[in-house]
């Protein structure tokens, strides 16, 4: 570093001469110690695979496990398996399956700890933000739990003709959902996504990242614990090209998260044999801070915003756009607080950024920061790899001067680089967050409600977060989670999560009379009477 001094995470000052991205302190569990091979035994022994495979650590690139390999015959297999356990599944009452769920939200927080372990070991995340995944896995299993009744309860509808037609909407299990799930979330992105389906009386063949399956095999099992016939969740893995093609080929619906070229792929396999799909995709998503913001505020949201689970989140936040009047002071203020970070490896609380997944990710991010800083760009806060703390460590990097030429301004990087604009007008801000493909989540920070509430409706994405990087709006459960654009196709929570794992059925009971000419009416006579009828139905007001 360069300054005398720096601020840590809170803004106070640390000594002059030391290392604030110095690594934590290393706890007292090491990988060993977690991942044993009694518990990859107990994990894996429902998975279907006659192959051999493994997964790696990222804090040293060090193998954490064994792990069987699944087949194109093994995910036939499983889906068999599946088909047969959802049958008696979907004949279970709702607010049966849904228990299951508010067990599971019980029992996941009473042994977190053993999850924080395998979250960290397999994402190289720092404990903070494996947290982040129990809770939103907690509230979407309490939120499902409770709503699940609600939402697929028989629903009644005016018929074509009051009193004499009655009309019944039913909601019915899709039957086996293919899930194709990512490395960056292994938790929320797993189980998370499967809670709904459950819930909804289907059956899931799930293939999880292999470097990240441990975290979703110990989801699965704790499932199982609170109450989840085994048969109803399959797991297989293996590599995405080979399993992944197979769980969309056998699947009664998709839901896959991940980069938007696999995803249009997993569009085309799904549209092909005429089966719903739910995407959610990549992101370049934009933060806006606008000329009355609270500066220290919005540079403490910018940290979390850009820079949590280093930066590999698909809602984080990679441009930064200020208004030209505060810019400087705000970017004082966050430079300072990301120059401050902490790096760690360590199985405990305390690092504020852990690693990057893997070799692929690393070499992603130094080429956009490498690209961006030759054409031009200043890094006003870090820009380099950090190998004496592990392999994939890489500095919470701040971009200045960044130019539409340079690769960081408009590909998605994912991970912890942040590029920032400076802007002179809502119109203009909000038309260069708009000039993108991508659609998913948006930052605004202003101290007027109005005045956020006002900018983030014109923002293209289906999320704005006003105040607050992406946690508000993605933990309000009851309200849909997607992407616009590139960025996906359906959503994620509320009644849309659990509404998309159903098919809608329509029973209509017509009493009394037919819907054609009686009562001794010719044709003529009964199409008179009918657009009376329905002029009157207008006239009283009829939806």
């Amino acid at each position: 570093m360069t300054d005398s001094q720096a601020t840590d995470s809170t803004g106070a000052k640390t000594p002059a001469g030391t290392n604030p991205l110095a690594p934590a302190p290393i706890g007292v569990r090491t990988a060993a110690d977690v991942v044993t091979p009694q518990l990859v035994a107990h994990l894996t022994k429902g998975v279907v695979g006659s192959g051999r495979t493994a997964n790696h650590t990222p804090f040293t690139g060090e193998k954490l496990a064994d792990l069987p390999e699944s087949t194109p015959q093994d995910v036939e297999k499983a889906y068999e398996a599946a088909r047969a356990a959802q049958r008696v599944w979907e004949r279970v009452p709702v607010r049966e399956r849904a228990a299951v769920l508010l067990r599971f939200h019980d029992l996941i927080l009473e042994r977190q700890g053993e999850v924080l372990d395998l979250i960290q070991l397999e994402t190289g995340k720092a404990r903070l933000h494996a947290h982040e995944e129990v809770q939103a896995v907690a509230v979407a299993a309490r939120h499902y739990g409770r709503k699940a009744p609600a939402y697929l309860r028989p629903k009644g509808h005016t018929g074509a003709v009051p009193t004499l037609t009655k009309v019944t909407e039913l909601r019915h299990a899709r039957g086996v959902v293919g899930q194709i799930a990512p490395w960056n979330y292994p938790l929320e992105l797993s189980v998370g996504d499967a809670l709904p389906a459950f819930a909804a009386g289907n059956a899931v063949v799930m293939k999880p990242d292999t470097e990240t399956c441990l975290t979703a095999l110990w989801a699965r099992d704790l499932l199982v614990e609170a109450g989840l016939p085994e048969g109803v969740f399959q797991v297989v893995l293996g590599e995405g090209p080979v399993v992944g093609p197979e769980v969309v080929r056998h699947a009664d619906y998709v839901s896959f998260t991940g980069s938007t070229r696999t995803g249009r792929e997993v569009a085309q396999g799904a549209a092909a044999r005429l089966i719903g799909v739910s995407l959610e995709l990549g992101g370049k998503n934009a933060m806006l801070v606008l000329e009355d913001a609270d500066i220290e505020k919005a540079a403490a949201g910018a940290v979390r915003a850009c820079f949590s689970s280093a930066g590999q989140l698909c809602i984080s936040i990679e441009r930064l756009y200020v208004h030209e009047s505060i810019a400087d002071a705000f970017l004082e203020r966050f430079a300072a607080r990301t120059r401050a970070m902490r790096l760690g490896s360590s199985l405990a609380y305390g690092a504020d950024m852990g690693s990057l997944a893997g070799e692929r990710q690393l070499k992603a991010v130094e080429q956009h920061v490498e690209d961006a800083l030759a054409k031009g760009a200043k890094a006003i806060a870090g820009g380099v790899a950090r190998p004496d703390i592990g392999p994939y460590f890489f500095e919470p990097t701040i971009l200045d001067g960044v130019e539409d030429s340079m690769s960081v301004c408009t590909e998605e990087t994912f991970g912890p680089v942040v590029s920032v604009y400076r802007f002179k007008s809502d119109d203009e801000a909000v038309e260069r967050a708009n000039s993108t493909p991508y659609g998913l989540n948006a930052s605004v920070w202003t101290t007027s409600a109005r005045r956020g509430r006002d900018v983030a409706a014109r923002l293209r994405t289906g999320t704005v977060n006003v105040n607050e990087g992406y946690a508000s709006a993605y933990g309000s459960v009851q309200s849909p989670m997607g992407g616009m654009k590139d960025s996906g196709l359906g959503r994620r929570h509320g009644s849309e999560g659990i509404l998309k794992y159903t098919e809608a059925q329509t029973v209509a009971h017509q009493r009394l009379l037919p819907m054609a000419p009686s009562l001794g009416m010719d044709d003529e006579k009964y199409a008179q009477f009918m657009s009376r009828s329905l002029k009157l139905m207008k006239t009283l007001r009829f939806k």
